[in-house]
């Protein structure tokens, strides 16, 4: 890591860059791609790289791009599905509420809303409805020039709807499923004056619905509204607003015991569940933006960005775990807790972007800087009555009486954390078919902590004049194939000190990454071709012997980290004007410095298959399509209550069928059925804590009636 003076940052108020181009460009895009369900190679732009407005060809990363009819065909409905069939990424339930992501070996932590770097919460993006998004781009390998602080896995994008349409345009539809679900939707854009210049669209959405895991039960409401309005030929501003609010009854708070005490492996049925009746794990979640742009002349111009995020979590839940005895079912650990949150977040940056000549080529530019604050912490309440042991859990249905609790108290830090930084890239064209992007950050991240039960001592993290690079470059070989290589970097601040009572420089992620593009098919389908090697150092390990100054807190000492690499293949877009498909493959390794696996409950080799066939003639107005998702086994071991010996625990390797089918009745009618998991697979969808094991969906249906005008 190379450390500069600071003294840039006092443009800490200005911005990052961002915007994933606007939502016409990506409807035109699906308009070309035969069905419209993938983005067809070349034409979708991304900045949530490097904020210039580059195509997934000219980016020197991997990046995936799942567009709304996408979504729409998979019925996938949060974020969490999406991501389960992007390439490269895996993501394991940790029990009923949240969700593990991962991508290369490492977590995923880093997220955009509109190319603005956000921190998920104890509830991640992931769970956010898709009904808010036209799509969704993850780029994988770290993002440090403009995430700044994070992991070097994968940055995921989200990109929310936009009022581009000048005439009344939109959908209504009604969806029944499988445990009593049931859900409306209304989609609504509209001019708000004669000329079109002024913009609205509103999107609304209610559910409710059981779950195959026995009390789970959750409703709720989703919506989002944003005004786009052309202020003069040279002037765009957007302002927008989105409130997800979810409420969740009977919850599992944690994994169903793997193991019995006496070493035999449980084989519990799928509906069992660890919660108690009064259980409750209750979120809202809201965003507001407002985005400002200005053309200055020529190919220049100027953006200004705003944007708040806050989420409120209120969970009360009975944590239940451990290693019951076969026969009486006792044995369990119960512990009722009662959670509050409501960490929020501003963001304010600024970008200025354009085009230059140098030598006889034109070339383009970003400079920009941002500025976040997040706050964050928690609250509980512990019971004050006496605490039953856990019945029988051989017959649990979760009639375990609730406590008296008592006053709410500080249980973490409430603390904040503030990141500001300023950052250019520029993209040179060095000759008709080499360029050259080339850029850095220069930050300044400092994390407050206050007192509480979890930081007795609080504490100021500072971390001054952190410098990223960027660097990639991108060789045309023909006009339909490309090769490319690029490094990158991001820092991830610790709170970890050595002997000295010295806080360790932060984790520092390193990629290197190459590969080859291509475009098929007169540019309808794209392949892509990568492999990486990612590296994690100053990985904080015990410094046996010393203790930090003044405490009895073990001091670390920084060391060589997590070292990943592997491959991965892509193929997306449309084989016919009618078939389109999106096929990625995975393969990669993680180990520490002593050469142990490391996030093991992630599988090492995946395999996602969405497709879509839309048949003319006779059959016009038909479509059937599907998904396939396979994992290898992951490497993960658990050790035996009876015999203290590490087994391997990972799920054996399995594959997923999902199947869909679309009649299209008129240009405004169409019905559609979703059966996810056909062939009613067993397997675990995570097994990564406490000696647990969390179960995955049996075979479902969805169906719905929906009317677009």
């Amino acid at each position: 890591m190379i450390r500069l003076s600071a003294t840039a940052l006092v443009f800490g108020l200005m911005a990052c860059p961002a915007l994933a181009e606007e939502a016409a460009s990506a409807e035109a895009d699906e308009a070309e791609g035969g069905g419209g369900s993938i983005v067809v190679y070349g034409q979708a732009d991304t900045a949530s790289v490097t904020g210039l407005p580059l195509s997934v060809r000219e980016t020197p990363q991997s990046v995936s791009v799942i567009t709304r009819e996408q979504m729409d065909d998979q019925a996938f409905t949060t974020i969490s599905d999406v991501l389960a069939y992007t390439t490269g990424v895996s993501v394991k339930a940790v029990d009923r509420g949240r969700n593990t992501l991962s991508a290369r070996g490492f977590e995923i932590t880093n997220f955009q809303l509109d190319g603005l770097p956000f921190a998920s919460g104890n509830i991640g993006f992931d769970e956010n409805n898709t009904a808010l998004y036209e799509r969704v781009e993850v780029v994988r390998g770290a993002t440090g020039l403009l995430s700044g602080a994070g992991e070097p896995s994968a940055t995921i994008n989200l990109v929310r709807k936009r009022a581009t349409s000048r005439v009344p345009a939109g959908f209504a539809s009604v969806e029944v499923g499988s445990w009593n679900r049931f859900a409306a939707t209304v989609d609504l854009a509209v001019p708000l004056n004669r000329a079109g210049t002024v913009r609205a669209r509103l999107v609304a959405q209610a559910y409710d619905q059981d779950s195959f895991v026995d009390l789970d039960h959750s409703k709720g409401t989703v919506v989002y509204g944003v005004i786009d309005a052309d202020l003069g030929e040279n002037t765009r501003l957007s302002v927008g607003a989105s409130n997800q609010h979810d409420e969740r009854s009977g919850v599992d708070w944690g994994q169903l015991p793997y193991w019995y005490s006496d070493g035999t492996r449980t084989n519990w049925r799928r509906s069992k569940t660890t919660a108690a009746r009064w259980n409750q794990w209750d979120t809202t979640d809201q965003s507001a933006f407002a985005t400002i742009e200005q053309r200055l002349g020529g190919d220049w111009s100027l953006r200004g960005d705003f944007s708040y995020h806050r989420q409120v979590e209120n969970s009360k839940l009975l944590w239940l775990s451990g290693t019951p005895d076969r026969d009486t079912g006792l044995g369990m650990d119960v512990w009722p807790y009662w959670y509050l949150s409501k960490p929020e977040q501003w963001h304010v940056s600024a970008m200025i972007k354009g085009g230059f000549t140098l030598f006889g080529r034109r070339h383009e530019l970003v400079l920009g800087g941002m500025y976040s604050r997040l706050n964050t912490g928690w609250t509980n309440r512990d019971p004050v009555s006496p605490v039953p042991d856990a019945s029988d859990f051989n017959v649990w249905d979760g009639s375990y009486p609730e406590p008296e609790w008592g006053e709410r108290f500080i249980m973490s830090d409430l603390g904040h954390t503030v990141q500001s930084a300023v950052y250019g890239v520029t993209r040179l064209h060095l000759t008709d078919a080499l360029t050259l992007i080339a850029g850095g950050r220069l930050s300044s991240w400092k994390r407050v902590e206050k007192e509480s039960l979890y930081t007795p001592e609080p504490y100021v993290i500072r971390h001054k004049g952190v410098f990223t690079p960027y660097a990639g470059v991108v060789f045309d070989i023909t006009n339909a194939l490309s090769a490319y290589a690029s490094f990158t970097r991001i820092f991830n601040p610790q709170d970890n000190r050595d002997r000295t009572g010295r806080y360790l420089d932060p984790l520092e992620g390193t990629n290197y990454e190459g590969g080859l593009k291509a475009a098929l098919m007169n540019g309808r389908l794209r392949a892509s071709a990568a492999v990486f090697r990612v590296k994690q150092d100053n990985f904080a390990i015990p410094d046996e012997g010393f203790f930090v100054p003044g405490t009895t807190d073990l001091a670390s000492r920084p060391g060589k980290g997590v070292v990943a690499k592997g491959y991965e293949l892509e193929v997306v877009g449309a084989i016919t004007p009618q078939w389109d498909i999106s096929l990625g493959w995975t393969h990669f390794s993680a180990k520490d410095a002593e050469g142990e696996p490391v996030q093991t409950h992630h599988a090492r080799k995946l395999l996602n298959l969405t497709t879509k066939y839309a048949f003319q003639g006779t059959l016009e107005g038909l479509s059937l399509g599907g998904a396939l998702k396979w994992e290898s086994r992951p490497p993960k071991l658990g050790v035996n209550p009876a015999t203290d010996l590490e087994e391997p625990v990972g799920q054996p390797a399995y594959a997923l069928v999902d199947l869909m089918a679309r009649y299209a009745f008129n240009r405004n009618w169409a019905l559609q059925l979703n059966v996810e998991n056909v062939f009613d697979k067993t397997y675990f969808n995570n097994n990564a804590w406490f000696s647990g094991f969390v179960y995955g969906e049996p075979r479902n249906a969805r169906l719905s009636l929906k009317y677009s005008f």
